[in-house]
């Protein structure tokens, strides 16, 4: 029956034509430039340092590593993260 109910919804979104991040739970990585990072559908901050910053999604973790980051603006979808930022790491937590 699960099955059933996959293989329909994966034909409505070929028919709609919906972009996935609109459907998954995989998180989204905007990177505006080496000091805006904005990070759509996570679930919450394992760490906040002012040099590092790690995210938890549903799927893994995403390291953010510079100096003077800071949490700019949160909302239950997004985060946005700003400061001067080195590097960003990505962690597979699921398969």
């Amino acid at each position: 029956m699960r099955k059933e109910i996959n293989k329909t919804s994966k034909k409505i979104e070929r028919l709609l034509e919906l972009p996935q991040e609109v459907y998954s739970n995989g998180p989204r990585v905007v990177i505006n430039s080496f000091e805006e990072v904005l990070i759509e559908n996570y679930k919450g901050i394992l760490e906040y340092e002012e040099f590092i910053v790690k995210i938890s999604t549903y799927i893994g973790i995403i390291n953010i590593n510079g100096y003077n980051l800071n949490l700019e603006t949160m909302t239950n979808d997004d985060i946005k993260i700003t400061g001067k930022i080195e590097g960003i790491n990505l962690e597979r937590t699921i398969d």
